[in-house]
């Protein structure tokens, strides 16, 4: 992608790709609606709608996510999803922005439009898109990454990311999957490092897309930095009571126990792909998707379609091309159907005699 004309593209998203019918596996979504608990609390919860969201309702979501990564109550922001977060990046003011690629493109975007300057710090993937904290100018005054990482699966190690860390130095790290990763291993959201900004998701985990629900970690001086130009009640009382419900310690027990899961789902997806000619996939993976590079990755993409099978583009993420592509991991008998499709459009190995090789990157 040209990085002066490609904003339509960094605007792309899973959702674009999951056209009604399809089985989906485009967009990172563990649940097709919430669980029963979460949705019976969603709607008791509408009979306040006829009042605006109180301090109250804010301070129980702020403590209940303070508890829950056991920090104070100032050092939590709730927010109307992750994304919101970085659409609040442009109010730090920073005067030179790094973001890791390839990553999620939404940061980048809020940046460019608020006309802030852009360093694309891109991994290697001989290296398996490894963060390299040498490759990150000195002068960006903010750094963006995702761990673990969309759309690589890489989940980064918490002491490469904390290194990165610089007085006067904003540090964002996008943990949007965190909660799919079996102990959150490698996450920062309960670490005071100085600038350490941490944004978190609900979405993915509880089936909640439609309801734009999360929040972010950092120290009071810096959330407030960031809410300097934020209207008021920017989080509805729907949103509030989730962020509630999704810090209880019954979801924790539920939301590991589903990491789990997930962890088992995607190293079976893995074997199986295997199997297919061509496929390569990105490993170590680490989130509830997983990054193929394939031969001629839009026609198969548009053959998978036809089969009734929706798959993420990749090529919309700096970094990568047309033969890359996401997938979600699903349950065994979806990925099993994803697995029979790949096969009848690119064939086996065992058919076709092809050498099957272990990589740790997608090599270009």
């Amino acid at each position: 992608m040209n990085s002066r004309d490609d904003r339509d593209a960094l605007r792309h998203h899973g959702d674009v790709d999951a056209l009604s019918g399809l089985l989906d596996f485009a967009v990172n979504v563990r649940l097709r609606r919430p669980p029963d608990w979460l949705h019976k609390r969603l709607v008791a919860a509408l009979e306040r709608l006829g009042s605006y969201p109180s301090a109250e309702d804010d301070l129980a979501a702020r403590r209940a996510a303070a508890e829950r990564h056991g920090r104070a109550e100032d050092e939590v922001l709730p927010l109307a999803g992750a994304a919101e977060g970085f659409a609040l990046l442009p109010a730090l003011r920073p005067r030179s922005a790094a973001l890791i690629h390839p990553s999620f493109t939404e940061p980048e975007l809020a940046l460019r439009n608020a006309g802030i300057e852009v360093t694309r710090v891109a991994l290697d993937p001989a290296e398996g898109y490894r963060l390299r904290p040498g490759a990150v100018p000195e002068e960006a005054d903010l750094v963006v990454l995702g761990n673990p990482t969309n759309p690589t699966s890489v989940l980064h190690s918490a002491e490469t990311i904390r290194s990165l860390a610089r007085p006067g130095r904003v540090l964002v790290v996008d943990e949007a999957f965190a909660d799919a990763v079996p102990g959150e291993r490698e996450s920062l959201a309960a670490e005071r490092v100085p600038g350490l900004l941490v944004l978190r998701s609900l979405t993915k985990m509880w089936g909640l897309p439609g309801l734009r629900a999360g929040y972010a970690l950092g120290s009071p001086e810096l959330l407030e930095r960031l809410t300097r130009l934020r209207p008021h009640w920017p989080v509805g009382t729907l949103g509030l009571e989730a962020l509630i419900g999704c810090c209880d310690s019954a979801a924790l027990l539920e939301s590991e126990r589903a990491a789990a899961e997930i962890a088992g789902h995607r190293d079976e997806l893995i074997t199986a792909l295997d199997t297919v000619s061509g496929v390569e996939v990105l490993r170590p993976a680490a989130a509830p998707f997983l990054l193929l590079r394939v031969p001629e990755g839009e026609r198969v993409r548009e053959l998978l379609r036809e089969r009734g099978i929706a798959v993420r583009r990749a090529d919309t993420f700096p970094g990568l091309d047309g033969r890359h592509l996401r997938v979600a991991v699903r349950k065994p008998e979806d990925n099993a159907e994803l697995v029979a499709a790949l096969r009848g459009i690119l064939g086996s190995r065992e058919a076709t005699g092809s050498a099957v090789t272990t990589r740790e990157a997608t090599t270009e």
